[in-house]
């Protein structure tokens, strides 16, 4: 029996444990926290759930949606699901991304209505920078996208952000740099699936059904790593596979051959509020592109709808004490890919940090079905 490894107990690595059981293989996943689930783990506070980080579903392929919704019963939210942005400087909401509807009580709506009309997309982006103003214009960017961004991703510059979400046809990021018109919902009308998971602890008993095949070592840190010939130490002792899934860094894996890649994190505030409801219907998240500390602010009850005469918020800053996010550069990729190019064959990395790229729960299932076809 061919001996697996799979390094972190994140969704990626659940998932990549659930396609291969029942195939012949002896599965061991290490994880070094107290939990399976990772960012998308369910936790609770004063009677709420919540996730660090909203983790809805989000998917244009409806292959991927039943295959998640067979194990974790969903609820699509596509027409549903409503977001606003606060522009400090109108002193006002409005829906987001840009909303047609939205003009008309914009203070400068005159010069956007200009800007909108002589608008010249640009032929080939090349940065989050240009398909912002090539998709809306210059006010419409500075009011929803030019701050915010520059605050996120802790640069001077967005034409810094270069990496290839920015220039790739079918990016789910694409619709949101468009002034949109018709539902309010900013997946609606665009192919796009949002969903959510119907059980109250969210995708947590996935984790297990996912798993229950595998020996699971929680609390467990991988000490050190030698990919080439296949091993990994643990509690002191050098272990050997026959196959290698990662879900962690690639410079990490490859004990920083080619330099460090770059990455961003978040804080998580949370705050309860003696309130059943804070935001208007539909509405989950607010961004504020703004000189405030926080880019984000998630109201949970709203994905889990959970009963409550009381709210739970969740405030998100900018951070560089962990890494959550892969840095969308065209330089930091290009690096992470020579990390991946030189992985010897049954080592495989993925999952959003093993591949740094800033992909989604439904890309993440997509690479576990291609992995097992490769290991079939």
């Amino acid at each position: 029996m061919k001996k697996v490894l799979i390094i972190g107990g994140g969704f990626a690595g659940c998932c990549a444990a659930h396609v291969l059981m029942g195939q012949g293989f002896d599965i061991t996943v290490v994880e070094r926290g107290s939990f399976l689930g990772g960012g998308v783990k369910t936790h609770w506070y004063g009677g709420h759930p919540y996730t660090y980080g909203p983790r809805h579903f989000l998917t244009y392929d409806e292959n991927l949606f039943a295959f998640l919704n067979q194990y974790v019963p969903m609820r699509r939210m596509t027409s549903e699901h409503e977001n606003y942005t606060y522009v400090e400087r109108d002193h006002q909401f409005y829906s987001w991304p840009p909303h047609q509807d939205d003009i008309g009580r914009m203070p400068d709506s005159d010069t956007i209505r200009d800007e909108l009309k002589n608008l010249s997309p640009i032929a080939n982006v090349n940065n989050f920078e240009e398909m912002w103003l090539g998709s809306v214009g210059p006010t419409l960017y500075s009011k929803y996208a030019e701050s915010y961004s520059k605050k996120m991703w802790q640069v001077d510059s967005n034409a810094l952000l270069d990496g290839v979400e920015f220039a790739a046809e079918g990016q789910l990021i694409g619709p949101l740099a468009r002034l949109r018109s018709g539902p309010r919902a900013p997946w609606a009308n665009t192919g796009i699936i949002s969903a959510f998971p119907i059980a109250p602890n969210g995708y947590d008993d996935y984790f297990l059904l996912a798993t229950r095949e595998a020996n699971v070592l929680l609390n467990t840190q991988v000490e050190a790593f030698d990919v080439e010939n296949y091993r990994a130490k643990l509690a002191g002792e050098w272990q050997t596979y026959d196959v290698i899934i990662s879900t962690i860094s690639p410079e990490i894996l490859m004990n920083g051959i080619y330099g460090k890649l770059r990455w961003m994190g978040r804080e998580f505030w949370k705050i309860v509020l003696p309130v059943e409801q804070v935001f208007p219907d539909n509405v989950i998240f607010l961004y504020y592109a703004n000189a405030e500390p926080f880019t984000r602010i998630v109201e949970y009850k709203k994905f889990y709808l959970n009963k409550s005469p009381s709210t739970l918020l969740g405030l998100e800053i900018p951070s560089t004490r962990n890494q959550l996010y892969p840095f969308p550069a065209r330089q930091d990729q290009e690096r992470a890919q020579q990390y991946l190019s030189a992985m010897p064959e049954k080592v495989f990395s993925i999952g959003r940090m093993g591949t740094y790229r800033y992909i989604d729960i439904d890309d993440t299932i997509a690479q576990c079905l291609d992995l097992k076809k490769k290991l079939a």
